[in-house]
């Protein structure tokens, strides 16, 4: 049974990483932004960062226990680090960078990394040295040198930030294709929500070296529980809220009151709504309705975004987000702006 228990504690300078991560999910995604802890938490994991306090354990294998004093070297602890830029030697061929970790003779080795070259379809780059590679062919390469090894875990530290939307998607695209086979356990960080919520199983969410929310990842998506998860997860429009009764709240930001089928949750203090579900409403106004004034409209190659205030208020932080995507606009370009938008119940998100 796959389990990874990383109970982390460390200081650097004035920022503290105080994490645990439990799962048993084949693909977990560490979801926050830049300097919130996400590489961090994978170096100590991989052991290259030093720990202060608190255990590390892979199937029931402890790699890492301040009170025990267990404290594995990196190559002593069956995990597989991709480095952002991939971080193949420069000066050594691929088959040569994939016997890189391989104990054993020579023609072994030769063997092993010949086959993996062989399953990952790079055969052929074998005496390549990596500047001669495509991105694809370097990501592969990097796989290649990891999966030889045959990890427990493979740790992914934001494999895809430096590249363009095109080759970023199609190489997600393949990596997740590499990967299907593998039987281990996956971590990997990004600060992108997209990309976590098509890779990871469970999900957690990390802000300031703590975590804010984890669970299943459409889950997470559904319920974030605060503000700054909601943010994360992508979340554009928030307003506080006065709870009136259990049924009754009123949006103090948006100027309206919101009434409900569903009990409000205890401690709700503020709500969030995601810029595409609202629903627009032309002439009588409906329940749970904003009414707009338009602020300017940034039009996409597949959508627009309308930038719009509430009725009545006039701060910069009022501004509402609404995106309409290109198969949606022949109603608005019909029937003009609607005069409201509908804060479907099913999509507002309850928040501490």
């Amino acid at each position: 049974m796959k389990r990874l228990y990383a109970d982390i504690h460390l200081k650097r300078g004035d920022f503290a990483l105080d994490i645990l991560i439990e799962s048993g999910a084949e693909r977990i995604g560490i979801l926050g932004s830049s300097g919130s802890g996400k590489s961090m938490t994978l170096r100590s994991i991989a052991g290259i960062e030093e720990i202060a306090s608190g255990s590390v354990v892979i199937n029931g294998k402890t790699l890492f226990d301040s009170s025990k004093r267990i404290n594995l070297p990196p190559q002593k602890r069956n995990t597989g680090y991709m480095f952002q830029n991939y971080a193949l030697f420069p000066t050594m061929s691929v088959i040569r960078n994939v016997m890189a970790g391989l104990k054993g003779g020579k023609a072994e080795k030769i063997d092993k990394a010949s086959d993996m070259l062989t399953r990952l379809d790079i055969y052929d780059l074998r005496d390549r040295l990596p500047g001669e590679l495509s991105g694809g062919q370097q990501q592969r390469a990097a796989l290649a040198r990891i999966l030889v090894t045959e990890p427990e875990l493979i740790l992914l530290d934001e494999p895809f930030s430096a590249l363009d939307g095109y080759l970023r998607d199609r190489l997600q695209m393949e990596m997740m294709e590499i990967l299907e086979d593998y039987k281990g356990q996956l971590i990997m960080v990004s600060h992108s929500r997209d990309e976590l919520y098509r890779f990871s199983d469970e999900l957690f969410v990390i802000r300031d070296g703590r975590v804010l929310r984890s669970g299943e990842t459409r889950s997470v998506f559904r319920d974030p529980g605060s503000v700054d998860a909601a943010r994360l997860t992508g979340c554009k429009n928030f307003s506080e809220v006065q709870v009136e009764d259990r049924h009754t709240m009123r949006a103090l930001d948006w100027g309206i009151d919101l009434k409900l089928e569903r009990e409000i949750p205890e401690g709700t203090r503020f709500i969030g709504y995601r810029a595409h579900y609202f629903e627009p409403v032309w002439g009588m106004r409906k329940q749970n309705c904003i009414p707009l004034d338009l602020i300017r409209i940034d039009e996409l190659p597949f959508e627009k975004y309308y930038y719009l205030r509430p009725a009545g208020k006039s701060s910069r932080d009022d501004v509402i987000c609404w995106f309409v995507q290109e198969d949606q606009q022949n109603k608005i370009e019909e029937r003009g702006l609607p005069d409201y938008l509908r804060l479907k119940e099913d999509n507002i998100l309850m928040l501490k």
